[in-house]
């Protein structure tokens, strides 16, 4: 096909998915509410953008932001800071701040997201979880959803101390979990075990519905800013939300016990992370409409895609399955032509830190790593999957998309 006719194409696959399409935007109007009325009960304030430097005492918009995220996600406390340097570290402070030498860790979501091997010690290393004492063991899904009766029978017969629920894919083939399974499995837990902590890693998943996983009964939840709630502004960042004890102790580890959150300056950051959660809601929506909209068109193409175009979603990533190398590459690297920054660049297969394949990497974006901007990735491994998420702007990500059917056409042209 010619740039006119994948255009064309895109077009024609625009008409079928309108009513997903209004779905995404009832939601959208619905949490871009939350977030207004968030602003406006804390007396948001222009003196809120003011910057604090060294030890950031009394950060007047670094705690009133603070409020506004708990308001938001229906916690009763949030930590936000630019400290944090990824989801992964925020979710590494979390699990540092609340397991001790002798606890138990459960993943109830089969093996984690790679970057957090060496943090749990599935892949040895000398500054684990494990090397200070704490034990972990998983529980796989079963058929893309919680295998209920092996998670209760383990908790019946072993003492746990933390529950860790990663509803995003990874780099996986399963499905990711909608709210609704994870409040199911939540209140199931919660008739055998009371006191263990559930924590569940929401990178990928703010926004995409109306209900957040403390909302519907965890205990703490972790994303980053520079995916879904950072609105494609934050320049970095992550936030901790939950019940008001671990969100403190989770201060604590960040910065030292005794100081914990009352210190870490915002160095001017308090405006960008403000406005980015003010944005989140309409950028998520353009990052799903993209999702959905990619999904439609390379199934209608013949290729294997999660989630189908009119599935619930639980996250802004949508898999595309190609069962070929170079198919895979030639679709990253279309995506990187269709970006604003470094679109030149050419995007190849690499040994990424934290990761035991090599890894692709399309993101041409304004603030690196950001998976909130239209961006696609995946391990060089069977079956091959790209990983694609975000998009600004609906209109820029069908650009996006354009580029990389583009490149999909000239990958057949080659064989």
């Amino acid at each position: 096909m010619s740039r006119e006719e994948c255009l064309s194409f895109l077009e024609e696959c625009e008409e079928k998915v309108k009513e997903e399409f209004q779905k995404i935007e009832t939601r959208e109007q619905e949490n871009s509410r939350k977030v207004l009325e968030a602003f406006q009960h804390h007396h948001f304030s222009v003196s809120c953008f003011d910057s604090t430097t060294g030890y950031g005492y009394d950060d007047l918009g670094r705690d009133t932001l603070e409020k506004v995220f708990a308001e938001v996600l229906g916690a009763e406390d949030c930590l936000v800071r630019n400290q944090f340097i990824s989801g992964s570290h925020a979710l590494t402070v979390a699990l540092f701040a609340y397991l001790r030498p002798g606890d138990l860790m459960l993943s109830i979501t089969g093996t984690p997201y790679d970057t957090l091997h060496e943090v749990i010690g599935i892949k040895e290393n000398a500054s684990s979880l494990k090397s200070f004492g704490v034990s972990y063991d998983q529980i796989e899904l079963k058929e893309d959803d919680f295998d209920e009766e092996a998670i209760l029978n383990y908790l019946q017969n072993h003492s746990v101390k933390l529950i860790e629920i990663q509803r995003s894919k990874g780099y996986s083939t399963r499905k990711s979990l909608t709210i609704d399974k994870v409040e199911h499995i939540i209140k199931s837990i919660r008739k055998v075990d009371q006191k263990v902590i559930i924590m569940v890693d929401n990178c990928y998943c703010e926004f995409v519905d109306e209900k957040e996983p403390v909302a519907v009964g965890a205990d703490v939840m972790v994303g980053s800013l520079i995916k879904n709630l950072g609105g494609g502004i934050a320049p970095n960042g992550a936030y901790i939300a939950g019940r008001k004890d671990l969100v403190e102790l989770a201060g604590e580890r960040l910065t030292l016990p005794g100081e914990g959150r009352e210190v870490g300056p915002s160095l001017g950051v308090n405006k960008a992370l403000a406005q980015g959660l003010f944005f989140a809601p309409s950028v998520v929506a353009s990052s799903l409409k993209t999702a959905v909209l990619t999904s439609y068109a390379l199934e209608k193409l013949g290729y294997e895609v999660e989630p189908k175009w009119q599935d619930k979603r639980a996250d802004i990533v949508q898999n595309i399955c190609f069962h070929d190398a170079a198919k895979l590459i030639r679709y990253c690297q279309g995506i990187q032509k269709g970006s604003p920054i470094d679109s030149f660049a050419i995007p190849e297969p690499w040994d990424m830190p934290g990761y035991s394949d090599k890894v692709i990497m399309a993101a041409g974006a304004f603030t690196q790593g950001s998976s909130i901007e239209l961006s696609c990735d995946g391990p060089i491994r069977e079956p091959y999957i790209a990983y694609q998420q975000g998009g600004l702007t609906y209109p820029y990500g069908k650009l996006g998309l354009l580029s990389a059917l583009e490149e999909l056409e000239k990958c057949k042209e080659d064989e």
